[in-house]
């Protein structure tokens, strides 16, 4: 296991109207981040604010290449960005007690906060397809070039962690600074991881260590469904 402290390559907000941060996602231009009774949208160039959309965001945010995912509450919803007009709902798989959200291989991937699981969800249905156990709580969930991460964070101590996603073995440990939470986690595909940073109303761009083993996307999908 390597570890390592976390290098802060930028920090964005506080937002107007957006006083905590949740959930986390990145659609290829924006980051959006959850913030209670709104999903907001910001410019990782310029750092501002650019649109909202006034619908439920409670915990994890994700997206698929098209829409939004977003938990809220006991359920998770699918959301059109354009609109914001809630398409679908499914239950959350922790019944309230849900955090990050990730979209990968077709399916989502649900953090369990102090259950310390991650689900793979199926994303018609809901049904718990395979889950993962942590050592810690689970604050938010990303996958980049084939590897899963999630966010953790217990009293002052915060860390963004690479974990085996057959086993939940601790690949990778990145020690956020002391009293800096992680309340949401998203990768932009490259270099950087995007963390919520809860009450502090801010994002900080973390940077992502590279390796030259990393070959895409391959082994995502040589994870398959195993059952609950």
């Amino acid at each position: 296991m390597t570890r390592s402290a976390a290098k802060i390559l930028r920090e964005y907000g506080p937002f107007p109207g957006g006083d905590h941060v949740h959930g986390v996602a990145f659609d290829g231009q924006h980051v959006w981040f959850a913030s209670g009774d709104k999903l907001n949208a910001v410019d990782p160039e310029s750092g501002g604010a650019v649109r909202s959309l006034d619908v439920a965001a409670h915990a994890g945010t994700a997206f698929d290449g098209r829409h939004l995912f977003q938990i809220a509450e006991d359920r998770i919803q699918k959301i059109d960005p354009k609109t914001g007009r809630v398409l679908a709902t499914i239950p959350a798989p922790g019944g309230g007690g849900d955090s990050g959200l990730a979209w990968a291989e077709g399916t989502l991937w649900v953090g369990q906060h102090r259950g310390r699981k991650i689900h793979q969800v199926d994303p018609q249905t809901g049904a718990i397809l395979r889950t993962i156990e942590s050592s810690r709580m689970v604050t938010g969930v990303t996958w980049s070039d084939g590897e899963l991460w999630h966010g953790t964070w217990e009293g002052d101590e915060s860390e963004l962690r690479q974990i085996d996603p057959r086993t939940g073995e601790v690949l990778e440990r990145l020690e956020m600074p002391p009293g800096m939470g992680v309340t949401g986690l998203e990768s932009d595909g490259g270099d950087r991881f995007f963390c919520g940073g809860g009450k502090s109303g801010t994002i900080r761009a973390v940077r992502r260590p590279r390796r030259a083993s990393a070959t895409g996307s391959s082994a995502k999908t040589s994870v398959k469904p195993t059952g609950k």
